[in-house]
């Protein structure tokens, strides 16, 4: 089975980024290792539909993102199948996302689409100025994201063994404008 992580946001507008962000502290941090099973990470930016023959090549796609939900705070993670996406969440806050989820709706209509999850998080600051800098509450939020890759990831018989226990999410942040999810760092 092949696994996309598929990161999504805009990286100069703080907490926007936090999908796009999460994708390179995870290939910084971890391997990934199976016998039958492969994990692919993608920075999809605001790319959108762009994606799709990409997103197409997989049979399970989780989608990093913010998000909205009602009653909800800054640093809250939800975890949840694209196609029952719970009424209290609204994936629809900012430009890309609104075009993502068209992107996946189009992706849909055509059954094409793999089984895909969504990996969202409530972000405090959106579009004040720009700079690459994550809030305190988003910062603390990628314990829990990164606890739900894990346990969704060994459901599917992936394991996921540290290689940099150094890395954290602030440093990547900092950095994620100079990598290449598939061929490493850009210096």
């Amino acid at each position: 089975m092949n696994i996309l992580i598929l990161g999504i946001g805009n990286i100069l507008f703080q907490d926007e980024g936090i999908g796009a962000h999460f994708i390179h502290y995870l290939d910084e941090k971890y391997d990934f290792i199976s016998q039958k099973n492969s994990v692919s990470l993608v920075d999809g930016g605001t790319l959108a539909q762009r994606l799709i023959p990409e997103i197409v090549k997989y049979d399970e796609v989780v989608v990093v993102d913010c998000i909205d939900a009602n009653n909800s705070k800054a640093g809250d993670v939800y975890f949840f199948d694209y196609k029952k996406t719970p009424s209290h969440i609204n994936w629809q806050g900012s430009a890309h996302e609104v075009e993502m989820l068209q992107t996946l709706n189009m992706i849909d209509m055509n059954k094409d689409l793999p089984n895909t999850n969504v990996l969202g998080v409530i972000p405090k600051r959106i579009g004040d100025d720009t700079t690459f800098e994550l809030s305190n509450e988003i910062i603390t939020a990628v314990k829990t994201m990164e606890e739900v890759i894990i346990k969704y990831l060994l459901n599917l018989d992936i394991k996921m063994e540290i290689k940099n226990e150094d890395a954290t999410i602030e440093n990547i942040s900092l950095i994620s404008f100079k990598r290449d999810i598939i061929n490493g760092p850009k210096i």
